[in-house]
């Protein structure tokens, strides 16, 4: 007969269990969700230093008011209020190069990099900013995007970043990924000729992998944050929506242009 192992978790008619662990005996009112969350992505419980800055990335995330995946998912249950499911995929679906995609694009851009640096830890300022000067000469020179820079809204400074990154170092968490993020912030101005805000997305991409979490996965923990805020507009949407206002107003403003030829 064939195996299919896993070491996630598995039940039998009396029992479950999760991770080595019976579920209802060893880790229901035990652990937090956050904590559960790491393990599972890592197959290691986190430091408290860890999950501090694991569960911060994720309060970061969970919201940022009408994106475009709210609005996604707000229209979705509007057309179809009997499938909740349907209308938080429909915003999970948006997670991409422009929202909640750049946690993962910025964690992978600097980990690249952090992999041909060697031994960083007794690294100063200074070497940190020449490293980074020379990854983003090269990437501009290769027509390649920067993520982590920029932000719609916040054009003067994401409120998230210093934050996410005191957190980091008052949690002994603070690694390379985040000391080549702010050396990226400090030298793309003379790269680029013009500065943009370090985001909360990108600071986010670089916490999770000093973390220690995959870097291969860190779009599924934005997904993870946003899939809660996602569960508030639709709360709101059911006593106070704004699905019928927006598809009223794009409908009655839509103006038809026939195809040419």
């Amino acid at each position: 007969m064939p195996e299919y192992p896993t070491a996630i978790g598995t039940s039998t008619t009396e029992t479950i269990s999760l991770l080595g662990h019976d579920l209802a005996g060893d880790l229901l009112g035990q652990i937090s969700f956050g904590e559960l969350a790491y393990w599972l992505a890592t197959q290691r419980r986190p430091t408290p230093g860890q999950l501090r800055v694991f569960e911060a990335v994720l309060v970061s995330l969970a919201d940022h008011g009408f994106t475009p995946t709210a609005i996604a998912a707000r229209l979705t249950y509007y057309s179809a209020p009997d499938s909740l499911q349907g209308a938080i995929a429909a915003g999970l679906l948006g997670g991409g190069s422009r929202f909640l995609g750049v946690t993962e694009d910025t964690g992978k851009y600097l980990h690249d990099i952090v992999l041909t640096l060697g031994d960083t830890d007794a690294w100063t300022p200074a070497q940190w900013d020449a490293a980074a000067r020379d990854a983003l000469t090269a990437t501009r020179a290769a027509g390649g995007k920067i993520p982590g820079l920029g932000h719609p809204v916040h054009k003067n400074g994401d409120p998230r970043t210093p934050v996410v990154i005191r957190i980091a170092e008052e949690s002994g968490v603070k690694g390379p990924h985040l000391e080549l993020f702010e050396a990226v912030g400090r030298v793309h101005p003379e790269i680029l000729g013009r500065t943009l805000p370090l985001n909360g997305a990108g600071v986010a991409g670089a916490a999770l992998a000093d973390a220690g979490l995959p870097i291969e996965l860190l779009r599924g923990f934005a997904l993870l944050a946003r899939t809660a805020g996602l569960i508030g507009h639709l709360a709101e949407e059911r006593v106070n929506p704004i699905g019928p206002a927006v598809y009223a107003e794009v409908d009655r403003n839509a103006v038809y242009t026939p195809p040419a030829g």
